[in-house]
């Protein structure tokens, strides 16, 4: 009797120590499970593949299946099919009525981790930020984003076949296809293909110093505008073409958050 009361005991003390750190802001016990399109990146799980973009038809009614399935991590690019949903920011920005600031977005775009798409690109931070909203997901923080990359190698020469798509001048490549392009915990497409935001903002910075002789990725976090309309989003990891900037520690601090380009992409976190 007395050991079982001391094992109620043992086991409320860890619930209460949990709760009490979690109130405060403290890590939790790292994330263990993940949904099938993520990878576990400390206590959070960060989507495996760049994201694709999708507008979903009738999200509450004859489609809230498939939205469940989106939250779910469970969605297949047959269901999305299946469902009417098309892909968006393949050709340019076309996420109208969801606006680049964000507004008209609810219910409308969601992201989805899936192998071999096209990542979706031409989208604003707003944009990609809402996108992960209605997936029931988040943009990671730049911490997140890179805990997840670390493993990833730095470019070498492209092989067009399995290193990272980092000298490529003419576009996107699948998610996923790149078999060596993956880092230590599992997500692909790190460095090159998109440039991925990231949930931060910093003053636009108006210089890229680059790292030293810490590493030859590309850092732009320097200097900040004071004549700028607004913030700089981290934008992380190196885009298609420009193979001396890409790597796992390549950074972009001069980029407005309201600027849509061929090479801005995402991925989402839970």
């Amino acid at each position: 009797m007395k050991r079982s009361l001391m094992k109620v005991s043992i086991a409320v003390g860890l619930a209460m120590s949990a709760a009490t750190a979690a109130a405060a802001g403290f890590p939790t016990l790292p994330v263990r499970r993940c949904a099938p399109d993520a990878v576990a990146a400390g206590t959070v799980c960060l989507d495996r593949y760049e994201a694709s973009v999708w507008r979903v038809p009738n999200p509450t009614t004859t489609n809230a299946s498939l939205v469940r399935k989106i939250q779910l991590g469970r969605a297949s690019r047959a269901d999305l099919t299946a469902g009417g949903a098309t892909q968006l920011g393949m050709a340019g920005d076309d996420y109208a009525p969801c606006a680049d600031n964000g507004q008209n977005c609810a219910d409308d775009i969601y992201a989805v981790s899936l192998p071999s798409v096209l990542p979706s690109a031409f989208i604003t931070w707003f944009q990609a930020q809402e996108a992960c909203a209605n997936a029931g997901k988040r943009l990671p923080t730049n911490a997140e984003w890179q805990v997840a990359a670390n493993g990833t190698p730095d470019p070498g020469p492209d092989d067009h076949a399995t290193t990272c798509n980092s000298a490529n001048t003419a576009t996107t490549t699948l998610t996923g296809s790149r078999s060596g392009c993956v880092s230590a915990r599992g997500a692909f497409d790190m460095v090159g293909n998109v440039a991925e935001w990231v949930a931060d903002w910093v003053p636009l910075s108006t210089g890229c110093p680059d790292w030293g002789s810490f590493s030859d990725d590309g850092m732009c976090l320097a200097g900040a505008s004071e004549s700028a309309g607004g913030p700089g989003a981290l934008l992380r990891g190196g885009f298609f073409f420009f193979d001396a900037f890409n790597g796992p520690l390549a950074v972009i601090g001069s980029v407005a958050p309201t600027r849509s380009q061929d090479i801005f992409g995402f991925r989402c976190a839970r």
